[in-house]
């Protein structure tokens, strides 16, 4: 007798060859990148970005200051939409919300036992509820991996439904650490599960480990994000995120994202990119 998650996956098409799935995006984007490749994408681009520090020195004096240099920017060039959120670790979220003037910007955090989600759950949702007291909006965390790696697809599920009540009307991110889960099939299946137990968002990578955001899982994450809109009716996001550092590499997603799901879809904000270097680097090329 196959369980509910088993009966979930056989909706759609799971059985992925990872050698025709890397085929099919590279031309993909060898067919249709030139027609984004232009000014317009790069700003699009500006407003899907996730601003992230996540590294063991942060510290409030530096997250302050890089929420300082957001507003300064953005006043001085009213004329770009802003980013969309900055994101940092949860015991930050009070000095972003503090220092934040830039309208429209968010504050996301990590949390759940961020990166490696290796924790309590009873951790995992004290974690969040304080990032949410201390003015998170958004909350990204980490699907269980090596539960869902040994077919323990419950605790996976069980986890992303308890953090989302604790987030309520604030967007989850569930980040499926994709370089782990190795293949497209097992990708498909992570991103089936994360959207029918209450994501908001499905996001590729922490960005801690070797294999992070590749257009392959980029790929798999939105034909699924596609599929389970036509099967209920809801959109998920999507967020790239690990390894994309120039603005070539990010019309790389924009490409794979616009054409698998459509302009609107990234012009209603269900398309992000999770990074510390790319902002300088596309804000560079912008006023160039």
């Amino acid at each position: 007798m196959t369980n509910k998650y088993e009966q979930a996956f056989a909706k759609f098409n799971t059985r992925l060859d990872d050698a025709q799935v890397h085929e099919t995006v590279m031309r993909l984007i060898a067919d249709n990148r030139a027609k984004y490749d232009n000014p317009d994408t790069l700003r699009r681009l500006l407003t899907t970005v996730e601003l992230t520090t996540l590294t063991v020195t942060d510290n409030d004096e530096q997250v302050i200051r890089l929420t300082e240099s957001v507003n300064d920017f953005f006043d001085e060039h009213s004329e770009l939409q802003p980013i969309a959120t900055i994101c940092v670790y949860p015991r930050f979220a009070a000095a972003v919300r503090a220092a934040l003037q830039t309208e429209g910007v968010r504050v996301a955090c990590v949390s759940g036992g961020f990166p490696a989600s290796q924790t309590f759950l009873e951790v995992k949702t004290i974690e969040t509820a304080l990032a949410l007291k201390d003015g998170a909006d958004e909350i990204d965390m980490v699907l269980s991996v090596g539960s869902f790696l040994q077919g323990d697809y419950e605790t996976c599920a069980d986890e992303i439904s308890e953090l989302k009540d604790v987030c309520g009307e604030a967007p989850l991110k569930v980040i499926l650490e994709t370089g782990e889960l190795k293949s497209a099939e097992a990708i498909m299946k992570a991103s089936i599960l994360a959207m029918y137990s209450g994501a908001d968002f499905i996001k590729t990578s922490t960005g801690k480990v070797a294999v992070a955001a590749t257009p392959e899982a980029a790929l798999v994450m939105c034909k699924a994000i596609k599929a389970y809109h036509g099967e209920t009716g809801r959109w998920v996001g999507f967020k790239a995120a690990g390894g994309i550092k120039t603005p070539d590499e990010a019309v790389d997603f924009y490409t794979i994202v616009c054409e698998t799901l459509g302009q609107e879809f990234i012009d209603q904000g269900l398309f992000r990119i999770g990074t510390s270097s790319l902002y300088k680097k596309l804000v560079d090329a912008i006023l160039a």
